[in-house]
Protein backbone atom coordinates (compact mmCIF):
# COMPACT_ATOMS: atom_id res chain seq x y z
CA UNK A 1 0.00 0.00 0.00
CA UNK A 2 0.61 3.60 -0.43
CA UNK A 3 1.43 5.88 2.72
CA UNK A 4 0.91 9.18 1.88
CA UNK A 5 2.70 11.60 4.26
CA UNK A 6 2.82 15.00 4.81
CA UNK A 7 5.80 17.35 3.87
CA UNK A 8 6.80 18.16 7.83
CA UNK A 9 7.32 14.31 8.72
CA UNK A 10 9.18 13.57 5.90
CA UNK A 11 12.49 15.11 7.79
CA UNK A 12 11.41 13.82 11.20
CA UNK A 13 14.54 11.61 12.51
CA UNK A 14 14.14 8.86 14.72
CA UNK A 15 12.75 5.02 15.13
CA UNK A 16 10.84 3.78 12.26
CA UNK A 17 7.06 3.88 12.27
CA UNK A 18 5.96 0.86 13.44
CA UNK A 19 3.40 1.31 10.21
CA UNK A 20 6.62 0.53 8.46
CA UNK A 21 7.72 -2.15 10.32
CA UNK A 22 4.47 -3.79 9.53
CA UNK A 23 4.79 -3.40 6.18
CA UNK A 24 8.00 -4.78 5.56
CA UNK A 25 7.07 -8.22 7.40
CA UNK A 26 6.54 -11.21 5.42
CA UNK A 27 3.04 -12.08 5.20
CA UNK A 28 1.47 -15.49 6.52
CA UNK A 29 -0.05 -18.13 4.94
CA UNK A 30 -3.51 -17.89 6.32
CA UNK A 31 -4.57 -21.87 5.95
CA UNK A 32 -1.20 -23.13 8.02
CA UNK A 33 -2.37 -20.28 10.66
CA UNK A 34 -6.22 -21.94 10.49
CA UNK A 35 -4.23 -25.19 10.48
CA UNK A 36 -2.31 -24.46 13.96
CA UNK A 37 -5.92 -23.36 15.35
CA UNK A 38 -7.38 -26.39 15.06
CA UNK A 39 -4.81 -28.52 16.71
CA UNK A 40 -5.05 -25.86 19.57
CA UNK A 41 -8.33 -26.09 19.88
CA UNK A 42 -8.18 -29.94 19.82
CA UNK A 43 -5.72 -29.43 22.54
CA UNK A 44 -7.81 -27.07 24.46
CA UNK A 45 -10.70 -29.59 24.21
CA UNK A 46 -8.62 -32.52 25.60
CA UNK A 47 -7.21 -30.98 28.55
CA UNK A 48 -10.52 -28.79 29.71
CA UNK A 49 -12.77 -32.18 29.41
CA UNK A 50 -10.39 -34.80 30.69
CA UNK A 51 -10.26 -36.33 27.57
CA UNK A 52 -7.85 -39.86 28.34
CA UNK A 53 -6.09 -41.67 25.79
CA UNK A 54 -6.70 -39.07 22.86
CA UNK A 55 -3.76 -38.66 20.90
CA UNK A 56 -3.95 -35.24 19.09
CA UNK A 57 -1.57 -36.09 16.24
CA UNK A 58 -3.09 -38.93 15.14
CA UNK A 59 -5.96 -36.78 13.57
CA UNK A 60 -3.99 -35.92 11.07
CA UNK A 61 -2.35 -36.96 8.39
CA UNK A 62 1.31 -36.95 7.45
CA UNK A 63 1.53 -33.33 5.71
CA UNK A 64 -0.86 -32.23 8.39
CA UNK A 65 1.66 -33.06 11.15
CA UNK A 66 4.37 -31.69 9.21
CA UNK A 67 3.30 -28.70 8.28
CA UNK A 68 3.03 -27.84 12.28
CA UNK A 69 6.85 -27.62 12.36
CA UNK A 70 7.04 -25.09 10.14
CA UNK A 71 7.55 -21.45 9.51
CA UNK A 72 3.80 -19.58 9.28
CA UNK A 73 5.23 -17.70 6.65
CA UNK A 74 6.14 -20.41 4.44
CA UNK A 75 3.79 -21.67 1.60
CA UNK A 76 3.10 -25.54 2.67
CA UNK A 77 1.52 -28.55 1.48
CA UNK A 78 -1.94 -28.94 3.69
CA UNK A 79 -3.67 -32.24 3.28
CA UNK A 80 -5.65 -32.60 0.11
CA UNK A 81 -9.87 -33.23 0.14
CA UNK A 82 -8.92 -36.86 0.23
CA UNK A 83 -8.39 -38.23 3.93
CA UNK A 84 -7.57 -41.46 4.83
CA UNK A 85 -10.64 -43.74 6.03
CA UNK A 86 -8.61 -44.43 9.20
CA UNK A 87 -7.95 -40.85 9.98
CA UNK A 88 -11.80 -39.99 9.48
CA UNK A 89 -12.77 -42.64 11.88
CA UNK A 90 -10.39 -41.39 14.47
CA UNK A 91 -11.55 -37.75 13.92
CA UNK A 92 -15.48 -38.78 13.83
CA UNK A 93 -14.83 -40.73 17.18
CA UNK A 94 -12.35 -38.01 19.05
CA UNK A 95 -15.83 -35.67 18.42
CA UNK A 96 -18.23 -37.39 19.65
CA UNK A 97 -15.95 -38.35 22.61
CA UNK A 98 -15.80 -34.47 22.94
CA UNK A 99 -19.79 -34.03 22.59
CA UNK A 100 -20.28 -37.00 25.22
CA UNK A 101 -17.58 -35.81 27.87
CA UNK A 102 -19.36 -32.20 27.34
CA UNK A 103 -22.56 -33.29 27.90
CA UNK A 104 -21.80 -35.76 30.91
CA UNK A 105 -20.16 -32.72 32.21
CA UNK A 106 -23.12 -30.60 31.99
CA UNK A 107 -25.65 -33.41 33.75
CA UNK A 108 -22.99 -34.19 36.58
CA UNK A 109 -22.48 -30.45 37.32
CA UNK A 110 -26.43 -29.99 37.37
CA UNK A 111 -26.78 -33.06 39.32
CA UNK A 112 -25.07 -32.31 42.07
CA UNK A 113 -26.15 -28.49 42.89
CA UNK A 114 -27.97 -26.24 40.30
CA UNK A 115 -25.94 -24.84 37.85
CA UNK A 116 -25.35 -23.85 34.76
CA UNK A 117 -22.80 -24.47 32.30
CA UNK A 118 -21.45 -20.64 32.71
CA UNK A 119 -21.43 -21.29 36.14
CA UNK A 120 -19.22 -24.84 35.76
CA UNK A 121 -17.03 -23.03 32.92
CA UNK A 122 -16.51 -19.43 34.68
CA UNK A 123 -14.07 -18.48 31.99
CA UNK A 124 -15.98 -19.90 29.05
CA UNK A 125 -19.11 -17.99 29.52
CA UNK A 126 -20.95 -18.77 26.22
CA UNK A 127 -18.65 -21.41 25.00
CA UNK A 128 -20.66 -24.68 24.04
CA UNK A 129 -18.86 -27.54 23.40
CA UNK A 130 -21.07 -29.62 21.87
CA UNK A 131 -21.33 -26.57 18.85
CA UNK A 132 -17.35 -26.11 18.86
CA UNK A 133 -17.73 -29.71 17.78
CA UNK A 134 -19.42 -29.30 15.54
CA UNK A 135 -17.54 -26.61 13.92
CA UNK A 136 -14.75 -28.37 14.08
CA UNK A 137 -15.95 -31.23 12.38
CA UNK A 138 -16.06 -28.66 9.28
CA UNK A 139 -12.05 -28.62 9.26
CA UNK A 140 -11.58 -31.95 10.29
CA UNK A 141 -13.88 -33.15 7.35
CA UNK A 142 -16.61 -35.04 9.65
CA UNK A 143 -20.15 -34.50 9.11
CA UNK A 144 -21.92 -32.17 11.12
CA UNK A 145 -24.96 -34.17 11.28
CA UNK A 146 -23.18 -36.63 12.53
CA UNK A 147 -21.54 -34.83 15.69
CA UNK A 148 -25.56 -32.74 16.26
CA UNK A 149 -27.55 -36.54 16.28
CA UNK A 150 -24.84 -37.75 18.26
CA UNK A 151 -25.55 -34.29 20.97
CA UNK A 152 -29.38 -34.93 21.20
CA UNK A 153 -28.56 -38.47 21.90
CA UNK A 154 -26.48 -37.96 24.48
CA UNK A 155 -28.65 -35.08 25.82
CA UNK A 156 -31.76 -37.94 25.87
CA UNK A 157 -29.43 -40.65 27.36
CA UNK A 158 -28.79 -38.29 30.32
CA UNK A 159 -32.40 -37.37 30.95
CA UNK A 160 -32.07 -33.87 29.62
CA UNK A 161 -35.23 -34.32 27.13
CA UNK A 162 -36.09 -30.53 26.97
CA UNK A 163 -32.38 -29.74 25.82
CA UNK A 164 -32.90 -32.57 23.35
CA UNK A 165 -36.46 -31.48 21.65
CA UNK A 166 -34.77 -27.99 21.14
Amino acid sequence: PVLDTEDAWVSVEGPVSIVELALEQKHIHYLLVEHQFVLCTILYAIMRLSLKGVKPLSLFDSKGRNAFFKDLTSIQLLPSGDMDPNVLSIRQQFLLKVVSAAVQTLCSSQKDREVSEEDYFPFEKGKNWPTLAADLAQYLQISEDLVRRHYVCELYSYGMDHLGEE
